[in-house]
């Protein structure tokens, strides 16, 4: 099989955009997760026709599909205006060429309850705009397995899946609960991954590090993945090089990692 190993441009957080897709794209990457850079996500709800079309040119030009965007919903001006931020979100992410939206969720209890009905009015929006959402663990409401099946479930709606990030179910729970076996539950309504490790050091977790050097087993995680009928795709969001050089080197060993173990599901 042919998988989509894309990459986010969260390694390279402290380079302006440009730079950032030109090395991603050296590093061997076809597909760009748009995340932030020099401070910010470029695009967002409230972002310009020309200033989406700039990223868009941007990762074009260095040979890259701006195939993921990372956003997140706004509930605290309430339901209304929540829901009109996103679908103007929605639009942009659209504009830039995106096929996924990256949601994080809402760590805030009193919220539960409206990000649901945030993301069933979103979500047939996103499918009319040619996209679809996708949820990744990121505590809060979607601190578990479990906690992500559900929202699967109150949403209902083919335009809205999960996104499986091991690296966060470990750290989120600081290792309490282990990716390898939070998988088995989620994958059939998994749309999207994210290859991403961590380590727990003196009950601190940390997600800079290089897949393969942390806590997750990749091999079981990704064969579980594809056993469940997953087919990508996957997007690489850390690495532990934090100077250009080492995160350059970090991408490209990624991707190998990654390619040779999903070589080996195949063999």
């Amino acid at each position: 099989m042919d998988w989509t190993i894309g990459c986010t441009s969260r390694p390279y957080s402290e380079l302006s955009y440009e730079e950032a897709y030109a090395r991603i794209a050296a590093a061997g990457y076809t597909d760009l997760a748009v995340f932030g850079n020099a401070g910010r996500v470029p695009v967002g709800a409230d972002s310009t026709a020309e200033q989406v079309r700039a990223v868009r040119q941007a990762a074009e030009l260095a040979g890259l599909r701006p195939s993921m965007l990372i956003g997140g919903t706004n509930l605290t001006q309430g339901l209304e205006a929540g829901v009109a931020e996103y679908c103007r979100l929605i639009d942009n992410a659209a504009a830039l060429g995106a096929s996924w939206l990256l949601d994080c969720g809402t760590d805030r209890a009193e919220h539960f309850g409206a990000y649901y009905e945030l993301m069933r009015r979103a979500a047939p929006h996103a499918a009319a705009a040619g996209l679809r959402i996708t949820l990744k663990p990121h505590g809060g409401i979607t601190l578990t397995a479990a906690a992500m099946l559900e929202a699967d479930r109150q949403v209902n709606h083919p335009a809205f899946g999960l996104c499986f990030d091991p690296g966060n179910i470990i750290y989120y729970t600081k290792g309490d609960l282990r990716p390898e076996t939070e998988v088995e539950g989620v994958v059939p309504r998994v749309t999207t991954a994210i290859i991403k490790d961590c380590v727990v050091v003196d009950d601190t977790p940390d997600v800079m590090v290089t897949a393969g050097d942390g806590l997750v087993d990749f091999p079981v995680v990704l064969r579980k993945l594809a056993a469940g009928g997953f087919q990508g795709p996957f997007y690489v969001e850390c690495v532990g090089g934090r100077q250009p050089a080492a995160v350059d080197r970090d991408l490209a060993f990624t991707l190998g990692y990654v390619r040779g173990i999903l070589a080996a599901l195949e063999g």
